[in-house]
């Protein structure tokens, strides 16, 4: 078995850091030689299989020669034979000096400023645009690799618990639900979302239409005061962030996910799990993962009016939320499931080692 060491600087829970924990406990079940290391104050931690051997090893920037230092001389006693880095922290404060040793894989979820990633061996992008991005500033294209993201089925909630979920966060038994998931930052487009759902009418085919939000960050003040400016008290309900959304999920009738930029989007994977029609703003992952009218809706990106036209027409159409989630579900299955995604990274190791 390949002996690796995967690393990430995040403390924090986030759509890349939860496909960390995803990954590294599935590779350890798979595996058995899998060591995790990130930062001891990390929540993380409790997201890991209790299996899972971890390090914790503080990083507290990019600079941080301790971290650094210690990440060495982890890599000096456990001796992998990769070395996987998640986002930028990380991947600078991993240095492997030499000509011999593990093979250093930075493993990208975005279109970041390259500077801290030249000096890993090999890179993987999670989208083909990724990867085309990462070749078109220099990396070299045969040690450039695409492998995408997986998450994994629900299990299904009981419907008294759904029940109760609706009640504590008052919303009718009999609502259309819309959900959406993600940290409340300006790059999520809830504020526009928050604009297309005031140009909704109340109800919808005799239900009324109620919003659900689900996530946290720096905006939330302030979406909650436009929400309030917007009449839309009542309708619209702050779930918090959560490190398993999926009771959210299949309280959904349809997830929208409104960002002005979106690499991939780990939130349409997870709708589709649950088996939800999904409307996605025109962001590079919504174009890479979604055939439009096929297994996903795409309106224009930041553009209220045109997402509150999508959002109606699918809800008065059942026939095309059931087709639209069942395509998704298939398409999940097909091109992001948790074997071929693992299966992909193994064959990547023994193909990098020589195996």
């Amino acid at each position: 078995m390949i002996r690796c060491l995967h690393v990430i600087g995040s403390k924090q829970s986030g759509g890349a850091e939860r496909f960390y924990c995803r990954l590294v406990n599935a590779l350890h079940e798979t595996t058995g030689t899998i060591l995790a290391a990130l930062p001891p104050q990390s929540t993380l931690r409790e997201a890991l299989n209790s299996q899972v051997p971890q390090k914790p090893i503080p990083m507290r920037n990019v600079w941080d020669p301790w971290a650094r230092w210690r990440i060495r001389q982890l890599i000096r006693d456990y001796q992998p034979e990769i070395v996987q880095t998640y986002m930028g922290r990380a991947t600078r404060l991993t240095r492997i000096p030499g000509k011999v040793g593990p093979i250093h894989i930075a493993r990208l979820g975005d279109y970041y400023n390259l500077k801290g990633y030249r000096h890993a061996h090999a890179w993987v992008g999670n989208t083909r645009g990724i990867c085309q991005y990462l070749v078109q500033q220099g990396m070299p294209a045969a040690r450039v690799f695409h492998i995408s993201n997986f998450v994994d089925l629900p299990l299904p909630t009981k419907p008294t618990l759904l029940h109760q979920l609706k009640v504590e966060l008052t919303i009718p038994e009999d609502a259309w639900v819309l959900l959406t998931v993600g940290r409340l930052h300006p790059v999520k487009g809830f504020e526009d979302l928050l604009a297309a759902f005031a140009l909704l009418p109340r109800s919808i085919a005799g239900r009324p239409v109620h919003l659900l939000i689900a996530g946290d960050g720096p905006l939330r003040q302030e979406l909650q005061v436009k929400a309030a400016n917007l009449r839309l008290e009542g309708r619209v309900h702050w779930g918090g962030w959560q490190q398993n959304p999926s009771v959210f999920y299949q309280l959904a009738d349809i997830f929208i996910c409104p960002s002005r930029h979106e690499p991939l989007g780990n939130v349409i994977l997870e709708a589709w799990s649950h088996g939800k029609p999904v409307i996605a703003t025109n962001t590079q992952g919504a174009q890479e993962l979604m055939t439009p009218t096929e297994n996903g809706w795409i309106t224009p990106n930041a553009d209220p009016k045109a997402l509150s036209k999508a959002i109606s027409a699918l809800l008065a159409d059942e026939a095309l939320q059931a087709q639209l989630g069942k395509n998704g579900l298939a398409t999940l299955q097909r091109n992001h499931s948790r074997e071929a995604i693992v299966t992909a990274y193994l064959n990547l190791y023994s193909q990098l080692l020589g195996h």
